[in-house]
């Protein structure tokens, strides 16, 4: 589950079609499951000083497999109260087709606030070994350079619950994932040891699988920087990661105040292929 800015930018079902040319796919491509996730959203804290009093909201979260990649829908939406009692709701849609072989995504954004458009992001990109390139269409038309060594979010995923099972407990890496209209973020993953399977009464599917905590930092990039490099992260979330890439808790870090995600139903959905 590629979990990104979910309040700036959150994950709608693609409607492009697969690539006619299937191309080899990433390995621990396989492991993930198509899934349909909702989660509750809750305040867990707030900075001292802060003027928000209160923070709740939902986020849908689906993934399907498309054979040749993966089809994923995320809706998010946060409602903000002030200490006066104004209330601020913010919605994002969020929907991408990624390729298998992690090597290209199509990707499009619509962020609203108060029901009225704030922000839309669209287009699509290819990585290669030398970085690769972005091509806008929304917020405008132009190309950016992805830096070397880029991943994108399914592909992030799975080399996040590898670099865990195989006992490592960082990974430094540029992510794109199509929520930003300036290229690549750098990104910084904390691991804590790969946990065994455990019980689970709440969603009996998990309970036969491994799992791994994280964090993630974002950190916007600067000319010649390297992953990591800023002094503090742009946004970060924590959650736990079983072996197919589903997350049943998560917290995400906004600055002046962070929400919890507890998943609240699960369907596993069918392998079409």
């Amino acid at each position: 589950m590629p979990l990104r800015r979910p309040l700036l930018a959150a994950a709608l079902l693609a409607a492009w079609a697969a690539p006619v040319a299937a191309e080899p796919e990433a390995p621990g491509a396989s492991a993930m499951a198509g899934h349909r996730a909702a989660y509750q959203l809750t305040l867990d804290r707030v900075r001292d000083n802060s003027d928000i009093a209160r923070a709740e909201g939902a986020m849908l979260y689906e993934v399907v497999d498309a054979c040749d990649g993966w089809a994923t829908r995320q809706r998010f939406q946060l409602t903000i109260t002030d200490r006066d009692g104004t209330e601020v709701e913010t919605t994002s849609d969020y929907s991408t087709y990624e390729t298998k072989d992690g090597r290209s995504i199509r990707f499009s954004l619509t962020q609203t606030s108060q029901g009225a458009v704030s922000q839309r992001i669209s287009g699509e990109a290819e990585v290669t070994p030398e970085g690769g390139t972005v091509r806008y269409v929304d917020p405008e038309a132009k190309q950016v350079a992805l830096p070397p060594g880029t991943l994108l979010p399914m592909l992030h995923t799975i080399r996040t619950l590898a670099a865990s099972r195989a006992g490592q407990r960082l990974l430094v890496v540029p992510l794109f994932d199509g929520t930003s209209a300036d290229g690549a973020q750098d990104t910084t993953s904390v691991l804590q040891a790969w946990q065994t399977a455990q019980a689970n009464e709440r969603f009996p599917a998990l309970a036969p699988l491994g799992s791994a905590r994280m964090r993630i930092a974002f950190f916007d990039r600067t000319p010649g920087s390297s992953a990591g490099g800023a002094s503090a992260p742009d946004y970060e979330v924590g959650l736990r990661y079983y072996e197919n890439g589903i997350a049943d808790e998560l917290k995400m870090e906004f600055g002046d105040f962070s929400v919890n995600g507890r998943m609240r139903e699960l369907a596993l959905l069918p392998n079409p292929c």
